[in-house]
């Protein structure tokens, strides 16, 4: 009974590993969130449509078409991964104190203090992963590669 079980399980694993991939990656790719300061000190914030040879390409209230002469600096908005990191330093924690073998009731004695320190630097960890990145005025004709893999329609011409 155990054995078709099993069989069982992984069947509708497999099957779910094959699916579940595809049909994740249907909507509809989306660009990076900028906050772009212009020379004048005006903010526009936005999606980033497109990099064009000399502008860029934003979808704010309405789409913009942004020189690059005119830009002071480019803040491109990350999502924070500070409870993703938690989560997962919290994982290899528990995994570590126990694993199969180990004593539980040794785990709990005294040495529980390093699961919610372990969620503490997972944290910090994965707020620092999600920072802002700043591109300056300088940088900008040489970021513009980096900035079309992030944009909504990569190969615009």
């Amino acid at each position: 009974m155990k054995k078709r079980f099993y069989k069982l399980a992984a069947t509708v694993l497999a099957f779910l590993i094959l699916v579940l991939p595809g049909a994740l990656s249907a909507r509809e790719r989306r660009g990076a969130n900028l906050v772009i300061t212009l020379k004048d000190g005006q903010q526009i914030k936005g999606e980033l449509i497109a990099v064009k040879p000399d502008s860029l390409l934003l979808l704010a209230e309405k789409d913009e078409s942004i020189d690059l002469l005119g830009i002071k600096s480019i803040r491109i908005v990350r999502k924070s991964k500070a409870m993703l990191g938690g989560l997962l330093a919290g994982m290899v924690a528990t995994g570590i104190y126990f694993s199969p073998g180990g004593d539980v009731d040794q785990a709990f004695s005294g040495q529980l203090f390093v699961l919610p320190a372990c969620v503490a630097i997972g944290i910090v960890a994965g707020a620092m992963a999600g920072t802002d990145k700043i591109i300056p005025e300088s940088e900008v004709r040489n970021a513009l590669g980096y900035l079309r893999g992030m944009a909504r329609i990569r190969d615009y011409k």
